[in-house]
C-alpha cells in the first residue's frame, strides 16, 4: 500500500507543519523546513522541504553525511567546498560528505528545494574562527558567506 501525502499547494503538504529552520541563532536567516518523510524500514530517508525568503540564507556548515537537492521553486545559490553554484528550478545538487555548504535565495524571490538525506545522520559543525579565515581567504566566498 502507497503512502500519499497530499499537497495543498503554495508549497505545503496536508498535515504537514511548517517549522522554524532550526530553534534558535542569527547564523541563518528566514528558512523555514517542512518534514515530508522519516523514512521507513527499507528506505532509511529523511525528505524535507526548505524555503529561503528572498534576501535569506541557511547556515554555513558541513556534515559527515551528503545531501541531495532538488530545486522546486524559485533561484539562488549555494556554496558547496570551494564553488558557488547558481540554482535555477528542477536543478539537482549532490553536497558531498564534510563539505562546507550554504544556500542563499539571492535574486528577490523565495527559493524552495527538497533535501534528502539518510535518517541517521550526524549534527551540523559550523565553522571555527580558522577555518572560517580560509574559506574567507578567496574573496569570491568572502562575499558569498553569511555567518
Amino acid at each position: 500500500m502507497a503512502d500519499v501525502l497530499k499537497h495543498q499547494g503554495n508549497f505545503h503538504w496536508k498535515g504537514v507543519e511548517v517549522l522554524d529552520y532550526k530553534n534558535e541563532g542569527t547564523h541563518f536567516q528566514s528558512v523555514t523546513r517542512q518534514i515530508l518523510s522519516k523514512g521507513h524500514h527499507e528506505l532509511p530517508a529523511e525528505l524535507r522541504y526548505f524555503e529561503i525568503a528572498p534576501a535569506g540564507y541557511s547556515t554555513l556548515e558541513r556534515h559527515e553525511h551528503e545531501h541531495l537537492i532538488v530545486v522546486l521553486k524559485g533561484r539562488g545559490q549555494a556554496l558547496s567546498g570551494a564553488e558557488i553554484v547558481t540554482l535555477d528550478p528542477f536543478d539537482v545538487v549532490r553536497i558531498p560528505s564534510a563539505v562546507w555548504h550554504q544556500f542563499r535565495a539571492s535574486r528577490g524571490e523565495p527559493l524552495g528545494f527538497l533535501c534528502l538525506v539518510h535518517k541517521d545522520r550526524d549534527r551540523p559543525q559550523r565553522p571555527e574562527v580558522e577555518q572560517l579565515a580560509q574559506l574567507q581567504s578567496d574573496p569570491v566566498i568572502a562575499a558569498f558567506v553569511r555567518s
